[in-house]
C-alpha cells in the first residue's frame, strides 16, 4: 500500500488562456482538486501515494483514473459513483491573481461518507493528508475526514492538512472551527498567509505561525506565496524565500509545496530541509498553466536548487 494517502475531491478543471481576436475566450483542459494535485506532486517527486476519493462513471472520471494511472499514484480507494457526477471548475485570471469558479453541487466527492473511509488502507499507509476543501464540500465529508484523521492517529500515522479556505463553500465561522479542529490533531499544517489571516483574525506572520503551534500541530508550514514560506516548529523557526521563476499562473502552488513536501518527509528529510525543497517545487509549478500540467519532477526541482547554491 502507498505511504502517503491524500483524500479530497478531483475536479476538471478549464483554465482561461489569451482570448482570441473577436474576443472569444481559450480553455485549457486539465485536472485539479487540491490534494489530488498534492497527490500527484508527491508521485513527481518520488513518493509513494494514493488517492481517496469518489468520482463520477462518467467522462471526466475516467479522464481522472487515466491521469492517475500515468502519474503512478495508487487508485484502489477511489470509489466510481454511477448516481453523481465528477466536479469541474473555471479559473480566470486579472491583474489580482487567478479566481474560481466551481461546478461540484452534488458531485460524487461531496457524498462521500464516514462508513465510505478506507479504514484498513488507512492503516497501512504513513501518512494522511487532507484540506479543509476536503471538509468544505459537504457535512457528510467533514465527518468523513474527522473518521479518516481519527483511524490515523489511531494507528500512529502522521496527518497533514492545508487550510486552503474557501469562503463560497462555508461560513467563516464554521471554516475557522473546522480547520483549527483539524489542524490541532495534525502533525504538518499549510496554511496560506491569505487564509490564517481571515481564519485567525491575525496579521503577521510569526503570530500566526505560533498560533497555530500553540494549538497542538509542531510543524507549521506558512505559504507566504511568492514571497516563500515560514517554516516553524517549536524550537525552531526559518522563513524561505521565494524563488524568483518565470510565473504564470499560480493556481496549484500550494498544492505542489504540500505534495513535494511529503514526499521529501517520506524520503527521510528534516522539515526545515523538505520545506527548501518544496518552495523550489511550488516555484516551479506556476510556470506553466493548469493546477498539474506544471508540477515538477524531482530533477528539475534538484537543478532548481543547485542553481542557487
Amino acid at each position: 500500500m502507498p505511504d502517503i494517502l491524500c483524500m479530497g475531491e478531483p475536479m476538471l478543471e478549464f483554465n482561461r488562456m489569451q482570448a482570441e481576436p473577436d474576443g472569444r475566450a481559450q480553455y485549457l483542459e486539465g485536472h485539479g482538486g487540491d490534494t489530488s494535485n498534492a497527490a500527484i506532486a508527491a508521485a513527481r517527486s518520488g513518493g509513494s501515494v494514493g488517492y481517496v476519493t469518489a468520482i463520477g462513471q462518467d467522462a471526466p472520471g475516467e479522464s481522472f483514473m487515466a491521469l492517475w494511472a500515468r502519474e503512478g499514484v495508487d487508485t484502489t480507494t477511489v470509489i466510481r459513483n454511477p448516481a453523481a457526477p465528477t466536479g469541474l471548475y473555471v479559473v480566470t485570471h486579472d491583474d489580482q491573481g487567478h479566481h474560481f469558479t466551481f461546478r461540484r453541487s452534488n458531485s460524487a466527492a461531496s457524498r462521500y461518507r464516514m462508513q465510505d473511509v478506507p479504514e484498513a488502507a488507512i492503516r497501512a499507509a504513513k501518512v494522511l493528508h487532507v484540506s479543509g476543501i476536503s471538509q468544505a464540500i459537504s457535512d457528510s465529508a467533514c465527518d468523513a475526514v474527522f473518521h479518516a484523521i481519527d483511524v490515523a492517529k489511531a494507528a500512529g500515522l502522521r496527518v497533514s492538512y492545508d487550510s486552503n479556505l474557501r469562503l463560497a463553500l462555508w461560513p467563516a465561522a464554521r471554516a475557522a472551527a473546522v480547520i483549527h479542529a483539524a489542524i490541532a490533531r495534525a502533525d504538518f499544517a499549510f496554511p496560506s498567509l491569505e487564509d490564517a489571516r481571515a481564519l485567525t483574525g491575525l496579521q503577521d506572520a510569526g503570530e500566526i505561525a505560533g498560533f497555530y503551534l500553540r494549538l497542538g500541530c509542531p510543524v507549521v508550514l506558512l505559504k507566504l506565496g511568492a514571497a516563500g514560506v515560514l517554516a516553524a516548529t517549536h524550537d525552531r523557526r526559518e522563513r524561505i524565500s521565494g524563488r524568483r521563476v518565470a510565473a504564470v499562473d499560480a493556481t496549484g502552488a500550494g498544492d505542489t509545496f504540500a505534495g513535494a513536501f511529503l514526499a521529501r518527509i517520506m524520503a527521510g528529510d528534516n522539515p526545515f530541509t523538505a520545506a527548501h525543497y518544496a518552495n523550489a517545487a511550488a516555484a516551479l509549478s506556476t510556470t506553466g498553466y493548469g493546477a498539474v500540467a506544471p508540477i515538477p519532477r524531482r530533477d528539475a526541482v534538484l537543478a532548481l536548487l543547485d542553481a542557487a547554491k
